[in-house]
């Protein structure tokens, strides 16, 4: 008895522990690139930037009420993010497929055949026999090898790349909007200093008219300030019709018509805080998203190794039925007439003339493909961490240069108006330092919009702009 006990649980023994292997290699998180941000623990161009975690939702440090709303509407309606949503619930549904693969499956039939054969067709009369059946059958392939357990990880790490991208689209959105809203109001501020350029050149024109109605000026003179008058207004026109796109982009971007945003009241540039956090660079590499994309694809390369070298190997599988049948309709409700079938099958494809090694061979140069592609989005990751930094240092230097012109044309602009009104200046003289003073705020203020955009898009390098979805 105890030998015969043996010779039944060394098998079973056997049969748990084949069940516990798994094929292929076994996944580990690469090393990062050598880079001496890494080394150091911060960013090579962060200058005065602050090396506190940053604010995911960093549009808030703008203060602008608007864009908020306006990017809360995007990440909740934009159609782009609807379709990325649905993406990652598909690879969701992935993971239980692969799960519910692992577990034997039930299915149930029920069954009538009539019968009218020739009487002589299996040696006697079976003219209008009539068969009836219903039963239950149940089926279920050992996971030897941990081809399916590696199917698993393979959907586990598919689905974790869709949510990361749909976090990287979420960056990607919010960072557009901003940007779209700032150049709108970029193109506010523009028009309303145009407007004030194009009074002051009516003005000159309408001088220079009268000193050469009077013959103390040229036509040239005339001809030259129509000329710039003629210029403002076409830069005015192309100028409008930049803020119409503008406000049609941005009812675009957040789910909108367009048409929808025409209403939206007008708001100066915003300006980001004068303290920045950017972190480090080991929290930025873990907080992109696009990263998180390219380390999960490369798991799911891995897992897919181990899931082609199980088919390798023979597989056993167990298809067990119960059926209750007979002539009659009444049979198949009697428990005399049970019918029960146990069949083991073992399959095994040992001869493929190599398209397994092939299959292999291929699936490892899909996996140090994702491999290289997740280094070079570390160190691009990096790169356009250092590049955004040094372009928001120099954009924030250029404005304040910008700044201190616009206050140097002030300052000769209120000394010629002193000089004009004393009498010892002519008015035209007077309109042309403000009109420099014009050139200069719109020079300012095309440096101010420069900083926003530069924060923006440093707020895009470090990855900002995403929450963890509840779907």
């Amino acid at each position: 008895m105890a030998g015969g006990m043996s010779r039944f649980v060394s098998p079973l023994l056997l049969l748990m522990l084949l069940i516990g292997c798994k094929a292929g290699p076994d996944y580990a998180r690469p090393e990062l690139p050598v880079a001496a941000s890494l080394a150091s623990g911060r960013f090579l161009r962060a200058g005065e930037a602050s090396v506190q975690a940053p604010l995911a939702r960093w549009w808030l440090g703008l203060g602008d009420d608007q864009l908020s709303a306006l990017i809360d509407k995007g990440l909740a309606d934009a159609p782009a993010m609807a379709a990325m949503q649905a993406r990652v619930m598909q690879a969701r549904a992935g993971i239980e497929s692969a799960r519910a693969a692992m577990l034997p499956t039930l299915g149930g039939s029920v069954t009538h055949i009539h019968a009218d054969l020739p009487g002589d067709a299996l040696g006697g009369s079976l003219g209008g026999t009539n068969l009836y059946s219903t039963g239950f059958d149940t089926q279920w392939e050992f996971d030897l090898w941990g081809g399916r357990r590696r199917g698993l990880e393979r959907s586990l790490a598919q689905a974790a790349a869709a949510e990361a991208r749909l976090s990287d689209a979420q960056v990607t959105l919010s960072a557009e909007i901003a940007r779209r809203y700032v150049e709108l109001r970029a193109r506010q501020a523009r028009a309303a200093l145009l407007a004030r350029r194009h009074g002051l050149e009516t003005r000159s024109a309408g001088f220079a008219r009268s000193r050469h109605a009077r013959g103390t000026a040229p036509r040239q003179a005339v001809e030259a300030a129509e000329l710039q008058l003629r210029r403002t207004e076409a830069e005015q026109a192309g100028v409008a019709a930049e803020t119409m796109v503008l406000r049609d982009t941005l009812a675009l971007l957040t789910g909108a018509a367009p048409g929808d945003l025409d209403a939206l009241s007008p708001a100066p540039v915003p300006m980001p805080p004068r303290e920045v956090a950017i972190g480090d660079p080991a929290a930025l590499l873990a907080r992109r998203p696009d990263l998180r994309v390219a380390e999960r694809q490369l798991a799911a390369a891995s897992a897919q190794i181990g899931l082609d070298e199980a088919r390798r190997f023979p597989s056993v599988s167990i298809m067990g039925l119960v059926g209750i049948g007979g002539s009659g309709v009444g049979d198949m409700f009697d428990p005399g007439n049970v019918t029960n079938i146990i069949l083991p099958r073992l399959t095994w494809n040992f001869l493929d003339f190599g398209k397994a090694a092939a299959v292999r061979r291929g699936n490892e140069a899909a996996r140090d493909s994702a491999l290289a592609e997740y280094r070079g989005s570390v160190l691009a990751a990096l790169h356009d961490a250092e590049t955004a930094l040094t372009r928001f240092g120099a954009a924030r230097s250029t404005f304040v240069t910008a700044g201190r012109a616009t206050a140097h044309f002030s300052q000769i602009a209120r000394l010629q108006a002193m000089r004009v009104s004393g009498g010892t200046l002519p008015a035209e003289s007077g309109l042309e330092a403000q009109r420099q003073l014009v050139d200069a705020e719109l020079a300012q203020a095309a440096q101010q919009a420069d900083v926003t955009l530069g924060y923006i898009a440093l707020a895009k390098a470090l990855g900002l702009g995403w929450e963890a979805e509840k779907l």
